[in-house]
């Protein structure tokens, strides 16, 4: 049966998740915060910015409008980056119908807070107290490459199991499998911290330090991602899944990785203003740095490969010396 489903937030991912959803037969509303981008989407049947080259189905609206955007939504999408979801969220508050279920495909921990996204919309929508059924999809989902109906899988995780295999069956298309997972925290955290080691590998790319480096680095980033997620009422096996090393694996190798993207001209000697520049769209892992640094602290985790990129990117410690301090800390057993 066709759904009525909002997306909100007109980045690639969240114009990718739309057209999936319109292939399935719903009717689905785009939701942008700027109308004149909006307009531009609409003209042009697709969103030559963020996903160049996609078309989008003609069951798909693409407005700005705030009032009219969540009317009689079965569900709502939310699309839009961690550090923009209070401001853009706080904004629709008022057109949010209640108890409206929400799927998150944001990857981050918001500052100050330290929420997970669906903690964000929690806090936002409904004071903190759980008045809704929230869950994430995550997992390794570079979108120009699903755009191009090439396979990809991925996990969708909630408290609320029904929630969980209607999002899966809603997003089930041939090129795009869904897995469901009872673990919202792990599959959050590991979302938001595989980010911060993307942008250590895409340094070490920059510095040329080669594969036996990388492997290691992404070895022993999981482990400190799994370290932090247990420790927050993560299921370990989340880790070992899509959500965690699957999603590591793609954000660390992809080209066009944006994290990764960064790190590498990092890596090659530019400045986190400078790179940022050249970086289209939101690096999302230079602000959870910040918050998994804390997250960790406050948790007594050991994370010395998120230290690292903090040091490199907050404190002007040199990449070349971060690295030889990992390499150099004491010796200790691998487990």
């Amino acid at each position: 049966m066709s759904k009525r489903i909002t997306v909100i937030g007109d980045g690639a991912m969240g114009t990718l998740c739309a057209i999936m959803l319109a292939e399935n037969g719903h009717r689905v509303t785009l939701w942008s915060a700027f109308a004149e981008n909006a307009a531009a989407v609409a003209a042009a049947r697709e969103n030559r910015r963020f996903l160049p080259g996609t078309p989008l189905p003609d069951n798909i609206d693409v407005s700005a409008d705030d009032a009219s955007a969540l009317q009689g939504a079965d569900l709502a999408v939310s699309a839009v980056p961690t550090e923009y979801m209070r401001p853009v969220w706080t904004r629709l508050r008022p057109h949010c119908p209640p108890g409206v279920p929400i799927c998150s495909v944001t990857k981050g921990v918001e500052n100050q807070t330290l929420l997970p996204p669906t903690g964000i919309l929690c806090d936002v929508l409904d004071g903190g107290e759980p008045a809704r059924s929230l869950a994430a999809l995550s997992g390794p989902s570079i979108a120009p490459e699903i755009a191009r109906k090439l396979p990809a899988s991925v996990a969708v995780a909630s408290a609320d199991a029904a929630l969980c295999e209607w999002v899966q069956h809603l997003f089930l298309r041939p090129y795009f499998r869904v897995y469901t997972n009872p673990d919202l925290v792990g599959v959050e955290i590991a979302g938001a911290t595989k980010n911060v080691i993307a942008i250590a590998a895409g340094i070490l790319d920059g510095l040329g330090t080669g594969v036996n480096c990388k492997a290691a680095l992404l070895t022993r980033g999981l482990t400190e991602i799994c370290r932090l997620g247990v420790a927050l009422g993560g299921d370990a096996e989340t880790f070992s899944g899509l959500a965690g090393m699957g999603d590591l694996v793609t954000t660390c190798f992809s080209p066009i990785g944006r994290n990764r993207s960064f790190g590498e001209a990092i890596g090659q000697g530019k400045t986190v203003e400078q790179a940022r520049a050249i970086t289209e769209g939101v690096v999302e892992g230079i602000a959870t740095t910040v918050s998994v640094v804390q997250l960790a602290a406050r948790h007594d985790i050991e994370m010395p490969i998120v230290q690292a990129v903090h040091d490199v990117l907050f404190d002007n410690v040199r990449p070349r010396h971060a690295i030889e301090t990992l390499m150099t800390r004491p010796p200790k057993a691998e487990h």
